[in-house]
């Protein structure tokens, strides 16, 4: 995997590096969440792990800035287990929280964890997108049902219209529904 992290301390920077290759991963090193952003547009991870306090930008921000415009597993990395800090991470898009210092046999499993619960989010979420399409496109006809049941049909009579309208214009339903609920 190519996985970016973002580190300000320059020998737990280069631990992590040198663990993350040993594990067969392509690694893009930043000092700060500034940095890390910018690498991120540049060698577009599949990962990234993030130290929380840095300077300039803070890996809680860097972790909300990628979640946004770069979606991707994202490891949140902290010497501190504070109680505030980690409710902080938990608001965020995040797939996991480690306490330093890491053994690398803790850090493949994290990431092995993370990209999972990612692929899951994912899923989940192309999910409720297709749902909420349907719910609207139900919407929709029971719109244009109600437009042609005023007009004296039944029910059933209403959508097997719908349907005849969107088979003989070669249309899909949604289409016919909104022409008869656009009609004047």
């Amino acid at each position: 995997m190519r996985i970016l992290i973002a580190e300000d301390e320059s020998i737990i920077r280069m631990g992590l590096t040198s663990m993350l290759q040993e594990l067969g991963h392509e690694v893009f090193a930043a000092a700060n969440g500034r940095e890390a952003l910018q690498m991120a547009r540049h060698h577009d991870p599949q990962l990234a792990i993030l130290d929380i306090k840095m300077p300039y930008t803070d890996g809680l921000q860097a972790a909300r800035t990628l979640a946004r415009t770069q979606p991707m597993p994202i490891l949140l990395l902290t010497a501190f287990s504070q109680q505030d800090l980690i409710e902080e991470a938990s608001e965020l898009p995040i797939q996991g929280y480690l306490v330093k210092p890491i053994k690398k046999e803790e850090l493949a499993g994290a990431i092995a964890v993370a990209v999972r619960r990612f692929a899951d989010m994912q899923a989940l979420a192309r999910e409720n997108q297709k749902l909420g399409e349907q719910l609207a496109i139900r919407k929709l006809i029971e719109q244009a049902k109600g437009v042609l049941m005023e007009q004296g049909l039944s029910e059933q009579e209403a959508y097997l219209a719908i349907q005849e309208q969107a088979r003989s214009n070669r249309q899909t339903v949604k289409e016919a529904a909104l022409a008869l609920i656009d009609q004047p």
